[in-house]
């Protein structure tokens, strides 16, 4: 029966195996190892910026969710961003996706979060299907990026 816990700087490896899986079915980013390193260790040892889950079935990370914290001035509290939700392929259509989402929207609730957001590809229409089987709602606000570098 697989478990979820938080990531450890020792999973690092594995958890850019499985952005690359993502990143690869992603229209905006392409898989980069050594940034993907460097966030996942930002994240990792700074637990005020948020979190990583890992699924682990045994010594093996099954699937991965982050959540990454900042604070809404709408709302007056903590609020949570859902990113890089991703179930490695061989083990997807066994419920390990809704087994760790729900554990991440629990985290977020026990974080002190009122909201959890998420972006998904336009035409990622099995990504929006699942989100909202978990209750997520499309919104009307338009996401709109500027690279920085």
């Amino acid at each position: 029966m697989p478990t979820i816990d938080k990531a450890h700087p020792s999973d690092i490896p594995a958890l850019i195996e499985l952005l690359a899986s993502l990143f690869a079915q992603e229209a905006e980013f392409t898989p980069d190892a050594e940034a993907q390193r460097r966030g996942l260790g930002t994240i990792i040892n700074n637990p005020d910026a948020g979190a990583i889950l890992v699924l682990r079935e045994g010594e093996r990370i099954l699937g991965m969710v982050n959540l990454l914290f900042t604070v809404s001035t709408a709302l007056g509290a903590r609020v949570a961003l859902l990113e890089d939700m991703v179930v490695a392929p061989q083990a997807r259509g066994c419920g390990h996706g809704s087994l760790l989402l729900s554990q991440a929207l629990s985290f977020a609730r026990e974080a002190g979060c009122k909201r959890v957001t998420l972006l998904t590809d336009g035409d990622n229409l099995a990504a929006q299907r699942f989100y909202e089987r978990h209750e997520f709602r499309a919104s009307g606000m338009l996401p709109m990026r500027l690279l920085l570098y």
